[in-house]
């Protein structure tokens, strides 16, 4: 079993609680309100069953259009997380309103329940981002500001590796079609440089297909960012034939192709990073590949030099191997004699102890045989007869010389004999006594 320090299974638990629940929708009584100098609120929701901390910074707290007290029945938006320096479960609020109103939100919560009951959320059909992709795919519009974004993260980071545009609008009632028709070319590139592959007779030029997608666009309201949150998108993503990287919105902005994707980046120019390593970061890793190789190269050869100087040296002086092996068996036989006359004085030692003590064993197994056939004998003695017929008992007997322990097994007049410590008497019986129960 595993053991977490305490800082590590925290940040696992807000990790966990990031992928599951967010974003989050919360409806409760607000308790503790508190407004902090820097225009952060803190307070709780609470209801019959429960308590929530929450917190709502500055920029949330602005956004607010009514004025937040304690009893308040409102509906908070947000983000569930683990305030990790005290382990305490706590909700960042990012928009509240009053109990009633977001009919859109609403309709994202439904959509997002649907989604995760079929499984398009599961993290086991997760997949890792190619640790050094070749051909980057983007979709995003070809005028926004992602796409100068991504370009320019690309450009600092992994000059060399090659980006394909897929471009398609990101915003209004057309937006979620185009944007599955550009994953579909993308997908098709996939597959065509995969049957190119396959059925290549030599060397060529294989088509430009991206090892990883990245969907970027730039942060919005909600209704803004709707196309996202479209179900043909979400089923498009998941059928995509290599990871997929979503970059929609700023950090708080949470859609349904967040939770889709492989892998969700707060930023375009943070998906951008995310799959592009900066060079600096593979030079050092291969220059420090480079070393060891050298190191392991030249430890080998040192190895076998002395290898073959050791073989070189008994080659040259046979004698040598010879005086060597000759010293050692007569270190050997010096070595089995020392051994078998140590336990021949051993064997010795021991038979002269036996010898002093068995007489005195002897004698005493004797003694101990002699009291037990005492004891015995006096045991055996207890159970004579005569013994009890010497205190005036006397053995009545039928005359077929069986023991008569019952008056009933003797009529009036039969003959019965008597043994006593003495002798035995003749009897009649004249009369027959039952023993009174």
């Amino acid at each position: 079993m595993r053991i977490w320090s305490v800082g590590e299974l925290c940040h696992a638990v807000a990790d966990a609680l990031n992928a599951r629940f967010n974003p989050v929708s919360v409806r409760g009584e607000i308790s503790g309100f508190s407004r902090a100098a820097s225009g952060h609120c803190y307070f709780s929701l609470k209801d019959a069953a429960g308590q929530l901390r929450c917190a709502m910074f500055k920029r949330a707290a602005g956004l607010v259009d009514f004025t937040p007290r304690d009893g308040a029945l409102v509906e908070v938006r947000g983000r569930l997380g683990v305030y990790e320096p005290r382990g305490d479960l706590q909700l960042i609020v990012e928009s509240m309103r009053q109990e009633g109103a977001g009919a859109l939100f609403e309709e994202f919560l439904r959509r997002k329940a649907r989604l995760q009951d079929e499984g398009l959320f599961d993290a086991q059909r997760k997949r890792a981002l190619p640790a050094l992709p070749r051909t980057i795919g983007v979709v995003t519009s070809l005028g926004a500001a992602a796409w100068h974004d991504v370009v320019t993260a690309l450009r600092r980071r992994l000059p060399h590796v090659r980006v394909v545009l897929a471009p398609a609008s990101v915003q209004g009632s057309g937006a979620p079609a185009q944007l599955v028709q550009a994953l579909e070319s993308l997908y098709r590139r996939v597959a065509d440089a995969g049957a190119s592959t396959r059925t290549a007779d030599g060397p060529g030029q294989a088509p430009l297909a991206p090892d990883v997608i990245l969907l970027v666009r730039g942060g919005g309201s909600m209704e803004d960012l709707w196309a996202f949150n479209d179900e043909t998108l979400a089923r498009t993503l998941v059928r995509s034939p290599v990871p997929v990287v979503c970059g929609v919105g700023h950090e708080t902005d949470f859609t349904i192709a967040d939770f889709v994707a492989d892998l969700r980046a707060p930023t375009p120019t943070a998906a951008a990073e995310l799959v592009a390593p900066p060079r600096e970061v593979w030079l050092g890793a291969l220059e420090q590949l480079q070393e060891r190789l050298q190191d392991a190269v030249m430890r080998r050869v040192d190895a076998q030099a002395q290898r073959l100087d050791r073989a070189a040296a008994r080659m040259g002086r046979p004698s040598n191997l010879v005086a060597g092996q000759r010293v050692a068996l007569v270190s050997c036989a010096r070595r089995l004699r020392l051994a078998t006359r140590t336990v021949l004085q051993r064997h010795e030692r021991e038979r002269l102890e036996l010898a002093a003590h068995l007489p005195t064993a002897r004698q005493r197994a004797l003694e101990q045989i002699r009291q037990r056939l005492e004891r015995n004998a006096l045991r055996l003695g207890l159970l004579d007869p005569s013994l009890v017929l010497q205190r005036g008992y006397a053995w009545i007997t039928d005359a077929q010389g069986r023991a008569v322990t019952d008056p009933a097994q003797t009529r009036i007049g039969d003959p019965v004999r008597a043994t006593v410590a003495k002798g035995s008497m003749d009897l009649r019986v004249l009369a027959r006594v039952a023993e009174q129960e």
